[in-house]
């Protein structure tokens, strides 16, 4: 008997806990609302982020756990850089072989300016050769008009105006040839310079894959998914975990034309929520679609899915999600009321409340 009196108190006590319910709800909720007022339902929504991998990689560590708060920059996962750092030291030795190529051809040149400089002077030898030759040349043509001097020595004195010239011309050429080569080793400079930036970029390139290998959190939020466990392999771009920026939270509702053809940004909005009615949340209107579109399924009735609605975004302020942190949560249902004349005042029953 005692068993049977309790299977029949369970229904009573499920009727008067539903009875208190909606006697609560009824209590609470704004009781017809005046002119210049409307209302839009909705969910509470925040940026999400992926935190995913830039270069394909083994999963080391994750330090972060669903639900867990993290500041802007904190390390949440660790990627294996064994091979990153590989590559990093064969590319800093190729750094230094490059550096020492500079120096060799630095050396060069100026090797081949010495040849050059060498080159030249033997030119201005061979010029003042030539020069006494053709003197030479001339005392003995003007001795030999006077038939002082023999022909043979005339001869002689024509041979070597003409080997003076030859010997100027090979020392000229002598002087090209040093140009030349310094033209081409200035050529391995310049090379070696290029090999030298090309390797230090590739070191650099390589320490930002490795900074990259440490994810971390891009700003403050709260880790929402772990999508990956240490040991896996993931490609480029595969998500390690899913965080919201609690930063930027936001409820999306829908009004219609008429009513949203009033929306400003930036009018007060009030949020109220299902899950917490006694709390009244103050919000901005942040966006107004410009396109309208169809209502979407959780408008109820049948009239309204046939009207054309808009999207509205209801943005909470920063600074007031920084004082309740712990309280927010996305994906809660609730109510937007949005004050289209911002010279009537909120009924009570919509002036903020807020947790303490």
């Amino acid at each position: 008997m005692n068993q049977r009196k309790k299977t029949l108190h369970i229904p009573v006590w499920i009727g008067l806990s539903m009875a208190v319910a909606i006697a609560a709800w009824w209590m609470l909720r704004p009781a017809g609302l005046p002119a210049g007022i409307v209302a839009g339902n909705g969910r509470i929504e925040a940026t999400e982020i992926n935190i995913a991998t830039k270069t394909p990689g083994r999963v080391v560590e994750i330090l972060a756990r669903e639900g867990d708060f993290v500041q802007a920059k904190a390390v949440l996962a660790r990627m294996d850089t064994q091979v990153l750092r590989a590559q990093q030291a064969e590319a800093v030795a190729q750094v230094r072989r490059a550096e020492h190529a500079y120096q060799t051809a630095e050396s060069i040149v100026i090797q081949r300016q010495s040849e050059q400089a060498a080159a030249q002077a033997v030119v201005s030898q061979r010029r003042a050769e030539l020069d006494a030759a053709r003197k030479r040349l001339k005392r003995t043509q003007a001795l030999a008009g006077e038939g002082a001097t023999a022909q043979q020595e005339l001869d002689d004195d024509r041979a070597r105006v003409l080997s003076a010239q030859a010997a100027v011309s090979a020392a000229q050429a002598q002087v090209a040839a040093a140009n030349a080569g310094i033209a081409a080793a200035k050529s391995q400079v310049v090379e070696s310079e290029s090999i030298i930036a090309a390797a230090r970029a590739t070191v650099l390139r390589l320490q930002a894959d490795i900074d990259d290998s440490e994810l971390r959190a891009p700003r403050d939020g709260r880790v929402q998914y772990r999508i990956a466990e240490p040991g896996e392999v993931l490609g480029a771009g595969g998500r390690v975990l899913n965080m919201v920026d609690l930063t930027d939270v936001y409820m999306t509702f829908f009004l219609p034309t008429e009513a949203a053809g009033k929306v400003a940004l930036g009018s007060d909005i009030r949020l109220v929520l299902d899950a917490a009615p006694h709390y009244v949340i103050p919000a901005k209107a942040s966006f107004v679609a410009s396109v309208a579109q169809f209502t979407p399924k959780t408008v109820e009735t049948e009239s309204e899915r046939l009207k054309l609605m808009f999207r509205v975004r209801a943005r909470i302020d920063p600074e007031l999600l920084q004082q309740h942190l712990e309280q927010i949560k996305t994906g809660l249902p609730g109510m937007a009321y949005v004050k289209l004349d911002p010279a009537i005042d909120w009924p009570p029953e919509l002036e903020i409340r807020l947790p303490q």
